[in-house]
């Protein structure tokens, strides 16, 4: 049976997924779950995944959830060029600590961010506290800091000379907002002004789009 993925593409860990799939030629059948309807909160969907979050996957009776374990799971059962996730264990190291590392980190601040500056006054109607967004905008300033001098460098790719799932789950989630609302006049992004070069030089040397 075909591979299934349960995906919205609205969310970032689920781009990141679709982009790895699509550009390494994994076969798989998508299904949509509309976020925005709550479809992820349905009891059919529950069934996939009990914690009611996509991304989700369905390998014939086996079935996973969280957006590092299925890229690991695909790179793992599909023949995929090793720089994606590289053989030699110190490479190998770098791109799992940076895995580990954004979780709790970038990817924390940037959805805070995202909610507070964007979702919540112009899909909710209200407007989060000032001190509440400079704190959040300040914690994400710190954060982007440390992607570009601990990890970034001066390097081609987070890893090194090649990318790697450390660089897709990195640049879906920088350029979150431009992907997912492009519509929407900007999530102004004076929080990364300071950063702006780095996100330019990530963004450009990635060769992917979301779509």
């Amino acid at each position: 049976m075909v591979l299934e993925l349960y995906l919205d593409l609205l969310s970032q860990p689920c781009r990141a997924i679709y982009i790895f799939a699509k550009k390494n030629g994994i076969p798989f059948q998508m299904h949509t779950v509309e976020l925005r309807e709550g479809e992820h909160l349905s009891d059919a969907f529950a069934q996939v995944n009990p914690m009611k979050k996509v991304p989700a996957m369905k390998d014939d009776d086996f079935t996973l959830s969280e957006s590092v374990a299925i890229l690991l799971y695909l790179t793992h059962k599909y023949k995929v060029p090793d720089h994606w996730y590289p053989r030699e264990l110190q490479a190998r190291a770098r791109v799992d600590e940076y895995l580990a590392w954004q979780h709790t980190a970038l990817r924390r601040s940037c959805l805070r961010a995202l909610w507070q500056k964007m979702m919540i006054p112009v899909f909710l109607g209200e407007q989060v506290p000032s001190e509440t967004l400079t704190a959040t905008l300040a914690e994400l300033d710190v954060n982007l800091q440390v992607l570009e001098d601990k990890f970034l460098q001066d390097k081609a790719f987070l890893i090194g000379p090649r990318i790697s799932l450390a660089d897709l789950v990195a640049v879906t989630e920088v350029m979150h907002h431009k992907s997912t609302f492009p519509e929407v006049t900007p999530f102004t992004v004076d929080y990364t002004l300071s950063h702006q070069s780095t996100i330019k030089k990530m963004t450009h040397r990635h060769p992917y789009k979301p779509f």
